[in-house]
């Protein structure tokens, strides 16, 4: 079978796609990718066939990020998921993607949520398609509400196909309950990556894995935030792993405390077998791997759906949130000095109370309990 794979030009949307092309594999199934030019190492690394679409206008792009910077979180999530990945992702995307389509004939597309080109295209050339989540399910739902009208000047009738595709989620059901009348839920088999384990897997006291994932280390806030979440770890009975992602030079920060190492990047499942509990932004894919590993987190939310992967954990009883930036705008928000105190007591609460573990590995039962990715595409490719 052939399987057509579309991503916008994040990290967070395309990694969880990445199980399915490995899976595919697996299977003898045919993977095609199309990805914009900034993600085409990661594409180029895999192995895998593949077009470079053109990227969304920079011009535009860049205004749209400056101006949902000083809007209210719920007018940048309109000004981003309607204008950026709405529209100008979809303009960029939809002809390479179409191109594919043509040349490929896939028997099935498999997009993130953003990459509405791949539902368009799937409609105009009666494809099968499904969705990979990347964020919780109620919110893709609520986001789709935004586009749609959007996305009817490419193709009639796009919100009612979003509705009714197919949904795939790691996130497990207790979690994050569905309003997709067709969702399939999976696991993520990740074997560890050939890293060699620095000087911060070993050592006295726990260790904490503080990262910020792969998008914050680009802003222009980035450079005081880590520099705030590690004072709040300063000094503590723990050994502390800095991940600051590609896109911030960890020499900016200059000289750190003893306890704590700061690396560019380190494959986080390296890094969640020696951990004690994570320190984030509860970005997806770094609160999916923590949960799935059995780690309580701090959370840190900064943007986008960050704040509502917390609330879901801290219900739970796997994490505790911590809200910052209460003094700035309140689409982005940036760690400010009066933030620290309060992180520091939340990493101390998680790390002295057993019941924040306890409720994690209740999580982690459920996630290795679920369906494989290659589970999902068999019942996807037969149905």
């Amino acid at each position: 079978m052939r399987l057509l794979i579309c991503s916008t030009g994040l990290a967070g949307h395309f990694n969880p796609l990445v199980p399915f092309i490995e899976a595919a594999r697996e299977r003898g199934d045919e993977p095609f990718v199309v990805v914009p030019p900034s993600l085409a190492k990661e594409v180029e690394a895999l192995g895998v066939e593949h077009y470079l679409s053109d990227p969304p206008d920079p011009a535009k792009s860049k205004e749209l990020w400056r101006r949902a910077a000083r809007q209210s979180h719920a007018n940048a999530t309109r000004l981003l998921d309607g204008e950026f990945f709405g529209r100008l992702s979809t303009e960029a995307m939809l002809s390479t993607v179409e191109a594919a389509c043509e040349k490929f004939k896939p028997d099935l597309i498999l997009r993130e949520p953003c990459a509405y080109a791949g539902a368009v295209a799937a409609r105009r050339h009666s494809i099968h398609h499904a969705q990979v989540a990347i964020s919780t399910a109620r919110t893709e739902w609520s986001v789709i509400g935004l586009v749609g009208s959007i996305l009817d000047d490419f193709e009639d009738g796009m919100e009612k196909v979003l509705r009714q595709t197919r949904y795939l989620s790691r996130m497990p059901t207790s979690l994050d309950p569905s309003p997709f009348p067709n969702t399939l839920r999976y696991r993520e088999d990740v074997e560890s990556s050939p890293v060699e384990p620095g000087p911060w897997a070993h050592g006295s006291g726990p260790l904490i894995y503080l990262t910020f994932g792969s998008v914050a280390g680009g802003l222009d806030t980035a450079f005081s935030a880590f520099q705030r979440a590690i004072d709040a770890v300063t000094g503590l009975d723990a050994r502390v792993l800095v991940t600051t992602g590609k896109g911030f030079n960890p020499k900016a920060l200059g000289a750190v405390p003893p306890n704590v190492t700061v690396e560019s990047w380190v494959p986080q499942e390296s890094v969640f077998p020696f951990a004690s509990m994570v320190l984030c932004h509860g970005g997806s894919g770094t609160t999916y791997g923590a949960l799935a590993a059995g780690l309580p987190i701090v959370f840190v939310p900064m943007f986008a759906d960050q704040r509502t992967n917390a609330k879901l954990i801290t219900v739970a009883g796997a994490g505790v949130v911590v809200d910052v930036g209460l003094k700035s705008e309140p689409g982005f928000r940036a760690i400010e000095a009066t933030d620290v105190a309060r992180i520091r007591a939340a990493v101390k609460e998680v790390l002295a109370k057993s019941s924040y573990a306890l409720a994690a590995q209740v999580i982690a039962e459920e996630i290795a309990s679920t369906g494989s990715a290659r589970d999902c595409l068999e019942e996807l490719f037969t149905s």
